[in-house]
């Protein structure tokens, strides 16, 4: 009888590693954050390791005494990796290696490793294969021309994760390439954005930290069927869908990426091209969810990522997600959004009152249009139907009696 295999052998334990440089410091959270991501690559945590320190050590990222400690702690959990919670040099990355006779990856890899595995359209992997390369490119000062050492995060997958022996110059024109494939998508989603202009049905881009349940409510709106997974980053590739109002308003619904604490620099760059739906968006849908303790933390940094993409003067609804988990009626609040509401994704409470919110600020961006259209004008009826909400209509002797919020596009060309 053939001796069967332990799978279980194969699985990746990993010791986290944090530094907190000062007392308000939540640097803990960010390891569970990290213990999540983590999990999401496939990897199990065994440990979580935290040094107080007033700045990095510029060597090793930890001192010396807990570099002792963590070696101890990965022959005793036969660990087989390290993550570090923040973006290491590649000094540190070689030393740390060096002392403790281990793969060691940082946090950007990681979240690096998890797109990878996520994206799945064109333009996904070509974004996520941009930010892998232009974070090696960084890396190879002296590391020679090996990228061997950066070779993968958890397990080995994604366009970049291929343990090539490449040097400077190859990244330099394969990021050239990848460049150019970008630009074309980037002119391609401009020209969709442009007929959008001209075909003005507005767009509500949903946006919020990662595993909010943006999916999940894109899903419940629109019946999209896109993955939604009680995990970070569960979909990377944007979708949009076309959503009918009972009024007959139609809208586009579009979902983004999710935002996450300490978001490579480089994966901002390389997927603003898809962040920018939310900068071209009538309304900003920012999905919350309130069951998670640090959610108030989270929309910081959703708030603080929107800026750094210029997103500005955006009427925005936050949406408290998960209301369902919460024990008591809490008081939830956003200060800067212009509406909030309670919802349930999931199990749909509170989606009429949101959809109802949606309607509200569409109509204040519109103009009230109160006219009798001759009877041979009467298709350009259909066009206030398509894109307003049209509120009366009446057939009279003369023609069509027509009561209707319009966008000014419209209204200017009726």
């Amino acid at each position: 009888m053939a001796e069967l295999f332990d799978m279980s052998e194969l699985e990746e334990r990993v010791i986290l590693v944090g530094v907190c440089l000062d007392d308000e410091n939540d640097t803990m959270e960010s390891l569970d954050e990290l213990e999540e991501l983590a999990k999401t690559a496939g990897a199990k945590t065994v440990a979580k390791v935290i040094q107080n320190r007033e700045s990095f050590h510029p060597g090793t990222y930890i001192g010396k005494g807990k570099i002792e400690e963590v070696r101890m702690l990965v022959d005793e959990l036969k660990a087989t990796g390290i993550v570090c919670d923040d973006e290491l040099s590649p000094a540190q990355l070689k030393n740390l290696e060096d002392a403790l006779q281990v793969k060691v990856i940082d946090r950007t890899v990681m979240i690096l490793d998890i797109f990878a595995a996520r994206a799945t359209t064109k333009e996904g992997k070509i974004q996520v294969e941009l930010a892998q390369l232009k974070y090696r490119a960084t890396r190879l000062i002296g590391l020679g021309n090996s990228l061997s050492r950066l070779g993968g995060g958890i397990g080995t997958r994604g366009p970049g994760e291929k343990k090539l022996e490449i040097d400077r110059r190859l990244i330099k024109d394969r990021i050239s390439i990848l460049k150019k494939e970008l630009e074309g998508v980037r002119q391609a989603r401009e020209t969709i954005r442009k007929s959008r202009l001209n075909n003005p049905i507005p767009v509500v881009a949903i946006v919020g930290y990662t595993n909010a349940g943006k999916s999940t409510l894109l899903n419940t709106l629109t019946d999209a069927k896109i993955l939604a997974e009680d995990k970070l980053f569960a979909t990377l590739d944007p979708t949009t869908r076309n959503l009918m109002f009972e009024s007959g308003q139609q809208i586009l619904l579009t979902d983004t990426v999710g935002f996450i604490r300490k978001l490579p620099h480089h994966l901002i760059e390389a997927f603003k091209s898809t962040l920018e739906e939310a900068k071209y968006a009538d309304i900003i849908l920012h999905v919350v969810d309130v069951s998670n303790p640090v959610h108030d933390k989270q929309m910081f940094i959703v708030y603080e990522t929107l800026e750094k993409l210029g997103v500005k003067d955006k009427p925005i609804i936050t949406a408290f997600n998960k209301v369902d988990r919460l024990e008591e009626d809490e008081v939830i609040k956003d200060l800067k959004a212009d509406e909030t509401v309670r919802i349930s994704a999931k199990e749909g409470t509170g989606l009429p009152h949101l959809l109802d919110t949606i309607e509200e600020i569409l109509r204040s961006q519109k103009m009230l249009i109160e006219k009798v259209f001759p009877y041979s004008e009467a298709g350009k009826i259909q066009t206030i139907r398509k894109y307003g909400q049209l509120l009366k209509e009446e057939y009279q002797e003369d023609g069509i009696f027509v009561q209707a919020y319009v966008p000014k596009e419209i209204y200017l060309s009726l």
